[in-house]
């Protein structure tokens, strides 16, 4: 969803609070009294409502600096656990108004249908994401005894000074990575794969990492989550001592909001 941030009053005044926007939900949601998010225990997670929504916010004291570690974490974790029992559009984080007023005024009246819309389509339905790491020694193996050219210029190489070898290692190195990513394409699209009868949408995303064999988000219906766990468990089978697979959620739907939104 979009976002707006002020941090001064109408009178172009600095303010020294300011409300905190972690995400919209129903109106008729009622915050846990021991649920916190930004802004640690002090800070208490509370409702906005406008008709058929609302905002989940905290009040903040701009004064204090925005954006520790602990403050994510606190974003996240607080929009995650409300993904497991509601629907929840996430803002991004950051999001701060100048108070409750404009709340309403500046983001739930203006986009109120289009945020009810986006709620129904996501009742019952919570991000999770399969992530897949190959195993570094199994992944280097499988590469190199599948090519001998590879296997050749390895076993060239070996003994020698570094120095000396600099670009047979260099081009060894480019090899073997784009070797790599050949396999994280056919192994990416074979998650995905498995897993699209068990979900509502499906995003493969980029490797964040130079190991990663598969980075796909998934939205699925809460229920169904018995057998997103089955569908990793068979892939963690079939790809044992080769890739580690776990499944992470439920989650607030983060890769999945941006597609029911029919326009900025």
């Amino acid at each position: 969803m979009s976002t707006a941030t002020a941090s001064t009053g109408t009178t172009g005044q600095a303010q020294a609070t300011g409300v905190y926007v972690y995400g919209i939900v129903p109106e008729d949601v009622e915050t846990d009294p021991e649920a916190h998010g930004v802004g640690g225990e002090s800070a208490t997670v509370t409702v906005v409502r406008h008709g058929r929504i609302a905002a989940l916010v905290t009040e903040l004291d701009l004064d204090r600096p925005l954006g520790t570690p602990d403050d994510l974490l606190g974003h996240e974790r607080l929009l995650d656990a409300t993904a497991a029992v509601v629907p929840v559009l996430p803002a991004r984080f950051g999001a701060v108004l100048a108070d409750r007023q404009a709340t309403v005024d500046e983001l739930l009246a203006p986009n109120h249908d289009w945020f009810a819309a986006a709620l129904r389509e996501l009742e019952g339905k919570a991000e999770y994401v399969v992530r897949a790491r190959y195993v570094e020694g199994a992944v280097l193996r499988e590469v190199i005894e599948s090519d001998p050219a590879l296997e050749r210029l390895r076993a060239r190489i070996r003994d020698k000074p570094e120095e000396t070898t600099r670009s047979e290692r260099i081009a060894l190195g480019e090899a073997i990575n784009t070797a790599i990513d050949a396999r994280r394409q056919a192994d990416g699209g074979r998650v995905a794969q498995a897993i699209e009868p068990s979900a509502a949408g499906v995003i493969v995303r980029d490797a964040a990492g130079e190991l990663d064999a598969a980075n796909v988000a998934v939205l699925a219906e809460t229920s169904r989550e018995p057998e997103l766990v089955q569908v990793v468990e068979g892939l963690a089978r079939d790809w044992a001592g080769r890739v580690e697979v776990r499944l992470l959620g439920p989650l607030a739907p983060y890769d999945f909001v941006a597609d029911l939104r029919p326009g900025e």
